[in-house]
């Protein structure tokens, strides 16, 4: 253990803290302090979104507040600016979300809906502001997170004890292990310990009075999870996941607005659907549509319905469960279904299953029967992930791709935890952002 003369209280070097204090004490350190602070980016963000596009189109000292178009351009411009922070707040506070990605979308859904608004109600406004407003406030924001991701490095202490050795390390934290009781941890974001351990009372005491002084303390599970996005599976209790089901309330919600979106999408995209089919049968020999008995909602086996990727040939030597994994360069596979791949446009005839309440748009990936049962001989606790609907899309298919050995689906039944943990409106929008930049990009497909 190091000396007391070097080191403070909380075990950081004396040195690297007295480095800390000069930092905050100078207006550079007071400017990165306020830069982090919820009311200045959105105070910042009405001055340089509603306020700057005034700027440019009058004179501020004899802006024509009268004229009912501007004056409902000012309103529905910080309305929807306000709503697009809120947004992009709750969806920036999950892992491996930075905020550049998402200036563009979660703005557009926030200014769309005031949009809309103005239309339904009839109501006059500039077309100008309004766009120049949604522009500066993607300009704005997404600056704001360019300096938010160089800037901030979270400083989070370590408690001695238990499974701390376990932390996953993301690249942005740093780590100051503590090696003291005797006083509060300074310029830390946060502690973690493992609550689970058995602590002295001189540690229990400076847990205690570290959470007291405003500091969050995280048990190093709950830690981990908002680092990496997964919940690890050891057993399932309400330590590790809360409650075992999701919200029920939400559950019926979300299947009724699967339900119209789907029914929307499918007549909106039948023409295209159409297209796509015709292909499909032009060029290779099958049926245009591939189905498959999938292990579903409680447990329930469906048929899933896909738009054929690969050529109907079938080797005898492989089982049922070989048949049913798709391999890296898999040759059965054909040109133009490689495409739908890696567009995820294979899926859209899932709309017929959410249609028939098997399915959701958002949810853990249905697995194959022969998979599923081979999965749960394999995996503690795999069925539980039938909870609730599985989707077109999912939590694990954004952040980890397609897996199919059962090393890799325990790693994607640790994000199918969170998913379930995490059952929100917020979590299925980040999931749908995520989704249409994999489709752009092909992420995971094979």
């Amino acid at each position: 253990m190091p000396d007391s003369a070097d080191t403070t209280g909380d075990g950081i070097s004396a040195a690297a803290q007295a480095e800390v204090d000069r930092r905050d004490r100078t207006l550079a350190g007071f400017l990165r302090r306020a830069l982090f602070r919820n009311r200045v980016q959105l105070l910042g963000g009405v001055l340089f979104a509603v306020l700057l596009p005034l700027a440019f189109r009058f004179d501020l000292a004899d802006v024509p507040l009268t004229q009912s178009s501007l004056a409902n351009t000012i309103i529905g411009a910080t309305i929807a600016l306000t709503l697009g922070f809120f947004f992009y707040r709750r969806l920036t506070d999950y892992p491996g979300t930075e905020g550049i990605s998402y200036a563009v979308p979660v703005f557009a859904l926030a200014y769309g809906a005031v949009l809309v608004l103005f239309v339904f109600l009839r109501l006059d406004y500039s077309r100008y502001l309004f766009g120049a407003s949604y522009l500066m406030a993607v300009i704005w924001f997404t600056a704001l997170s360019i300096a938010v991701v160089r800037l901030r490095t979270y400083r989070i202490g370590i408690v001695p004890g238990g499974s701390v050795a376990t932390l996953a390390d993301p690249g942005s934290v740093r780590w100051e292990r503590l090696s003291e009781s005797r006083a509060l941890p300074r310029g830390l974001n946060a502690v973690v310990a493992d609550l689970r351990s058995d602590f002295s009372p001189e540690w229990e005491r400076f847990i205690a009075e570290t959470a007291i002084a405003g500091t969050p303390v995280f048990h190093v599970k709950q830690l981990q999870e908002r680092l990496t996005g997964r919940v690890e599976i050891e057993h399932l209790s309400e330590n590790t996941l809360g409650a075992l089901n999701p919200d029920d309330l939400y559950l019926k919600i979300k299947q009724a607005i699967d339900w119209l979106g789907a029914l929307l999408a499918l007549l909106l995209t039948l023409p295209f659907l159409v297209a796509i089919a015709v292909v499909i049968r032009l060029e290779s020999k099958g049926p245009a549509l591939f189905s498959q008995a999938r292990m579903g909602y409680r447990g329930n086996v469906f048929t899933l319905y896909k738009f054929r990727t690969m050529t109907t040939e079938r080797d005898g030597a492989q089982s049922a469960r070989e048949q049913a994994m798709t391999q890296d360069d898999d040759r059965r596979i054909t040109r133009f279904g490689r495409f739908l791949r890696r567009t995820r446009l294979d899926e859209l005839p899932q709309m017929i299953n959410i249609l028939r309440g098997e399915m959701s748009w958002i949810g853990p990936r249905p697995e194959a029967v022969p998979l599923s049962e081979w999965y749960e001989k394999e995996l503690p606790f795999y069925r539980y992930r039938h909870i609730v609907r599985p989707g077109i899309s999912g939590w694990a298919q954004v952040m980890q791709g397609h897996v199919a050995s059962p090393d890799q689906v325990l790693g994607k039944l640790h994000y199918d935890f969170y998913y379930i943990k995490n059952f929100s409106p917020w979590l299925d929008l980040l999931i749908v952002l995520k989704t249409i930049r994999t489709m752009l990009t092909g992420f995971g497909a094979r």
